[in-house]
């Protein structure tokens, strides 16, 4: 079987499964979609069984396709660790780091370890690609990346926890917001008679929203969901009410205009950001190094005295 496995054709249907379609696939590789499918034909024929069936306007693998794709990926991985291996006879000069991060994290990495990391190696380059909880996870244990940032990842053995922050959820309201003049912490359903915006489902503060709102017996109703954090710092800037986050990193002279409020709930005091990786994977030379930076970034005790350098919003 691995002698009929014909490289080409395996690069072509991993990047069939990582974009969904023929099409799409083809648009990514600068070929002919009709080319594509051809060579993707000819790897079914070759294992004897259908890789991929249509759904709805894309295509999805099937339970063969599933097992070569995890096969392959698990051959991708042996690799760069024999790679990186080789490499850590040398010194972090050149190379590749893949990070992936929510959003609330950007701003304290790239103000803080991402950047200084690249101007010490300016040779390494960085991809940086945001997610939600569920997105991060997955690029970890699918070693799509080599360090993730998330908030409140779900256990998982295969997941490696370097370093983690609590976290807690507060809500940000303006100043002159009648939420602001409780002077107290403040009860799930003291948020009721007004409105808020929030994260999307997939992202970890929404489900310890979701089991906050169970505690307390509370359903909230938010004006405005989103993936955005630029979204939820303008809707609180804007006056239509408040958001259930950490921080959000906002200018100097919006940060002013707001106000961090407690809240009461333990549900909401118990997230923690996490700096990941997967357990067993050999990351490359320059991944360590940088991994090191961010956990001693978040480690720093300057840091926890400073909340203007912590990470920015409640991610992912």
């Amino acid at each position: 079987m691995q002698e009929k496995l014909e490289s080409r054709r395996l690069r072509y249907f991993m990047q069939v499964l990582e974009a969904g379609s023929v099409r799409a696939a083809a648009g990514s590789l600068g070929m002919d979609a009709s080319a594509v499918s051809r060579a993707v034909s000819q790897l079914e024929e070759e294992c004897g069984t259908r890789l991929f069936e249509r759904h709805g306007r894309g295509i999805v693998p099937t339970d063969a396709g599933r097992l070569l794709a995890a096969y392959l990926r698990r051959q991708q991985t042996e690799k760069q660790t024999l790679l990186a291996q080789f490499d850590s006879i040398r010194k972090v000069e050149s190379g590749h780091i893949d990070v992936v991060t929510g959003e609330g994290y950007v701003d304290w990495l790239m103000r803080g370890s991402v950047s200084r990391f690249m101007q010490l190696h300016p040779k390494i380059t960085v991809d940086l690609h945001i997610g939600s909880s569920d997105t991060i996870v997955d690029y970890i244990l699918e070693d799509r990346a080599h360090i993730g940032v998330v908030f409140n990842p779900p256990r998982n053995e295969q997941l490696q926890s370097h370093q983690q922050q609590p976290h807690p959820i507060q809500t940000l309201v303006l100043r002159n917001h009648p939420l602001a003049q409780i002077g107290a912490p403040l009860k799930l359903s003291d948020l009721l008679p007004y409105s808020g915006a929030t994260l999307h489902q997939g992202y970890g503060l929404r489900q310890h929203i979701q089991a906050a709102e169970l505690s307390e017996g509370v359903r909230l109703s938010f004006s405005l969901t989103t993936t955005s954090f630029d979204a939820l710092g303008q809707f609180v800037l804007a006056g239509l009410g408040y958001s259930l986050v950490s921080r959000l990193p906002l200018a100097p002279a919006d940060a002013a205009k707001v106000v961090s409020l407690p809240m009461k709930n333990s549900f909401l005091h118990r997230g923690r950001s996490h700096v990941v990786t997967h357990r067993g994977r050999t990351l490359p030379p320059a991944a360590t190094s940088l991994l090191r930076m961010i956990v001693a970034s978040m480690n720093s005790p300057a840091r926890a005295a400073n909340k203007a350098t912590a990470p920015a919003a409640q991610p992912a």
